[in-house]
Parts: structure tokens; sequence; C-alpha cells
């Protein structure tokens, strides 16, 4: 799957990405905000996450910002699927910036897209989460349409080695609407 927006091309990452990817993200300040991020954050890591199966109805891609000399990896955003504790499957969009592109709207910007991407592919309602010491996060999901379920969960960081508090946030009603637009565009 690949996206263009105003000022990002969404795509794919691919071996030769790795060097570039760990470079992005070889921020401590990022990486303790992500699940399953290790820290340190090398090559070796950037890697082993690029060369992992993809399922196609669930884009994983770098976001490269468009200049008029050599591209920049300057994040990456996806959809992954998690289980709930009833066994249900559940999709959740997650995302990262690195720090030179903070507070400039490209989260924004790539999470319209891929949730364009989601309802293309009909997947079901999309959830998220952000760890309560990262408000930007939320920030940005608001931004997207999500909004806080008023659950606070213990989730995994592996950066930090402990379970830290995770504020979930689910689709909001403009965000309902436009995937049952979509289901209902794909009957016979």
């Amino acid at each position: 799957m690949f996206a263009r927006t105003e000022r990002l091309l969404l795509r794919p990452g691919f071996a030769e990405d790795a060097a570039a990817v760990a470079a992005a993200i070889a921020d401590e300040t990022i990486v303790r905000n992500l699940a399953m991020a290790p820290w340190p954050y090398g090559e070796c890591d950037a890697a082993e996450w690029l060369a992992m199966d993809q399922h196609p109805l669930l884009p994983r891609l770098l976001m490269v910002k468009r200049t008029g000399g050599t591209p920049r990896i300057m994040g990456a955003i996806g959809i992954h699927g998690t289980d709930r504790e009833d066994g249900s499957a559940a999709f959740e969009i997650g995302y990262w910036i690195a720090r030179p592109y903070w507070g400039l709207g490209f989260a924004t910007e790539a999470g319209r897209a891929v949730l364009d991407m989601a309802r293309t592919n009909g997947l079901p309602r999309l959830s998220a989460g952000h760890f309560i010491d990262n408000p930007a996060s939320g920030a940005v999901l608001r931004k997207l349409g999500f909004r806080p379920t008023g659950q606070t969960v213990p989730r995994y960081s592996r950066a930090r080695g402990t379970h830290v508090p995770c504020a979930l946030f689910e689709q909001g009603e403009e965000e309902d609407v436009a995937m049952s637009d979509v289901r209902r565009a794909k009957r016979p």
C-alpha cells in the first residue's frame, strides 16, 4: 500500500531503510512511548521490524517527507490486530514521529490517510491508546476523530521495562458513519 498526502509519501519499509529508520527513531523520548520497541533501538531492531510479515489489509508504513531533494524518513504509522480480553479481535492504529517533526501536523496528516485505507479495506472500527504521560498523542487521536473511552489500563512498554497507564480511545461518530458508508457501497 502507498499513499500520498500534501507533504508525505506513505510507503512500506524495505530492508534498505534500516539505517534511516534507526536514525529517525533513535531517541529515548520517542521509543518510551511505544509498546513494543526496545531501548536502546539500533539498526538491527529496525531491520527486524522491517522484515516482519505484513497482512495486506493492515498497513504498516513509513512516513517519508516529500522534499525537493532526498526524501527523509520521519516516522511510521500502521494498523495492527490485537486480541481483546473477551477473545474478540480489535484493530488499533499506532504511529511515531521523529522529534524534529513534532508539532507540525504530520501524524494527523498520515493518520487521515491510514484511516482512509482502513475504510477502503472495510476494516471494522479502530481503537487506539496512548501512555498518559504522552498527551500530545491524545491530541492527535482527537484530531483524527477518536474519542476517549474513559478507561485507563496498564500496557507494557518494552523500552521502559514496565507497565505504564494507557488511555484508551475509540473512533467517534463521524468515523462510524464513514465506515458504514464504505460497507454500504461494497454491497452488490
